[in-house]
């Protein structure tokens, strides 16, 4: 009987089929059950060639010390931003992640929770089933997304173009911001967020988080989409400067919010709770569907087969 490869898994992940299928396919230590990792570590260590995790749940450095023999960290998810990229590859590691699977089922979330937060749905639904409906009559009226508004776009990468494709479809102009104008591409570019959000009714957050990107939309920027601007993330928590999102929220600075991301997960400020009337919150769920998720563990375990049977990898991130 042909023993099962030795990986390390870091972490849970969040779809029980893939739990299922890593057990079934690799003998999987693992380390967030042991009650000493770093000795854990140390003594499956020499026989780790492989190791999964989530793009926001690094691996320590210790840990790393206590792996002679890895050769590469399987991301679940697009976003690695919480894998420090470069130390690996100096280290020799190779990182993928599990782009495209994912894209379309964001970009339908990011739609549906501008349109959640635009004509605000979830106050409605809470409207009718407290009885407010028929106590005090029908509701006040929401905002629109029609009327040749425009929503901007910080971050055009896959997820942001297919946004776009989406909200092209409800008449919405379409401008963008991002590390470069992309000349593929017939939306109008903004060199910085400030004049993007300037320029904009709707602004939405879908950029990749890391150093880079933080606090990207700030109290500038916030103050710059204006008392009428609806804001929404997918992205990343720390993409935004959240004490600003909520003092611009509390001061009507802006109109409303609609959050699948936060700073400091799974722990949401009160001043955001406590918003009921124009800020819609998610638990980080845009990807969070059973077929979406299937398809990201499918493509992390495609990555480390390929890779221990000498094979390219499948998705590799760049360092």
């Amino acid at each position: 009987m042909t023993s099962k490869p030795p990986v390390l898994q870091n972490g849970p992940v969040s779809y029980s089929g893939t739990m299922a299928k890593i057990d079934e396919l690799f003998t999987a230590h693992k380390l967030w059950l042991a009650p000493d990792k770093l000795a854990f570590a140390k003594q499956v260590g020499p026989e780790i060639r492989a190791a999964f995790t989530s793009g926001h749940d690094p691996i320590p450095t210790a840990i790393l010390d206590a792996l002679p023999n890895l050769k590469l960290v399987a991301c679940f998810g697009v976003g690695v931003d919480g894998v420090n990229v470069a130390e690996l590859a100096r280290r020799g590691i190779a990182v993928t992640n599990t782009p495209d699977v994912l894209t379309e089922e964001v970009a339908d979330f990011a739609m549906g929770l501008l349109l959640a937060t635009v004509r605000q749905i979830v106050k409605g639904d809470r409207y009718v089933r407290s009885g407010d409906w028929v106590k005090l009559g029908n509701m006040e009226m929401t905002w629109s997304l029609t009327g040749g508004k425009t929503l901007g776009i910080i971050g055009l990468g896959r997820i942001g173009k297919a946004i776009a494709k989406r909200a092209e479809a409800f008449n919405l102009t379409i401008a963008y911001h991002g590390r470069s104008r992309q000349a593929d591409v017939p939306y109008r570019y903004y060199a910085d967020p400030v004049s993007l959000a300037r320029d904009s009714d709707m602004l939405m957050a879908v950029t990749p988080g890391g150093p880079g990107t933080k606090h990207l939309v700030n109290a500038a920027v916030l103050e710059a989409l204006g008392p009428d601007g609806i804001f929404i993330n997918v992205a990343r928590g720390s993409v935004v400067d959240q004490a600003a999102l909520v003092a611009a929220l509390k001061d009507r600075k802006i109109a409303a919010a609609g959050l699948d991301v936060f700073e400091t997960e799974p722990c949401v400020p009160a001043g955001l709770v406590d918003m009921l009337d124009n800020v819609v919150l998610q638990p980080h769920q845009a990807s969070a569907s059973h077929e979406t998720r299937g398809a990201m563990g499918d493509l992390m375990i495609a990555n480390v087969q390929a890779f221990l049977a000498g094979k390219p990898l499948l998705t590799p991130v760049e360092a």
